[in-house]
């Protein structure tokens, strides 16, 4: 901890809080029940109430798969980033010249990069760990749409109970893919603290507002209305 200086300590306090409150209000406040991520979960208990009315489900078993290769392309994203945050941390000595050349600040110690990098790898981890068991329950959940009810049986309460806890299943996994991705967001904030505490407070707020606003003042959000 001596290589950090009280400066590093409070900007990364501001990090660390804004990831922290962001994801509190997203997932456990009523304003982020208005969020778009919120929102699609009704679609999920819609589709699968629709599935049920259908004889042939290879639509829904084509939807399933896309859901699947998307959280498996994240995935494999995190174990690139995992793998070029160790090459970095393993050079240390090489890349702290060539950070020394560049016109936006001067070098940090060893100490401070080490440990810089080592915060990137724990928010490549943990992201990687999201993605994975989002792809997961993916699985469960494919695996589960293969054994829902036929439509002759979709009226009936079995059906019908059974279509919800499917769609349990899918937010989910959907959740744990939006914790991931909101870790690769909150990476990108992160990166300003490689040019100092200052630029790191003016990324993670950047980050913030670009989420908040893609949660609650975009488009896409819009397009379910007010």
């Amino acid at each position: 901890m001596s290589a950090l200086t009280w400066p590093d300590i409070a900007a990364l306090a501001c990090f660390i809080a804004a990831w922290l409150s962001y994801s509190l209000v997203i997932e456990k406040t009523a304003k982020g029940r208005s969020g778009l991520n919120a929102l699609m979960n009704a679609y999920r208990d819609e589709w699968m109430e629709r599935m049920l009315a259908r004889d042939m489900r290879m639509f829904d078993a084509q939807i399933t798969a896309a859901l699947q290769n998307g959280t498996a392309f994240f995935a494999s994203t995190s174990l690139i980033a995992i793998g070029a945050t160790l090459t970095l941390l393993r050079s240390s000595e090489a890349v702290l010249p060539v950070i020394a050349e560049l016109p936006f600040g001067i070098a940090p110690s060893r100490e401070l990069w080490e440990l810089k990098m080592m915060g990137l790898l724990v928010i490549f981890v943990y992201a990687f760990f999201k993605f994975a068991w989002s792809y997961r329950l993916f699985n469960y959940f494919a695996i589960m749409v293969g054994a829902s009810p036929p439509m002759a049986e979709k009226d009936t309460p079995a059906a019908r109970a059974f279509a919800h806890r499917a769609a349990l299943v899918s937010a989910d996994a959907g959740r744990h893919f939006n914790r991931g991705q909101r870790a690769f967001f909150f990476a990108l904030g992160y990166l300003g603290w490689f040019l100092g505490p200052v630029p790191l407070v003016v990324t993670t707020l950047g980050t913030l507002i670009v989420m908040w606003r893609r949660q609650f003042a975009s488009d896409s959000r819009k397009a379910f209305g007010p």
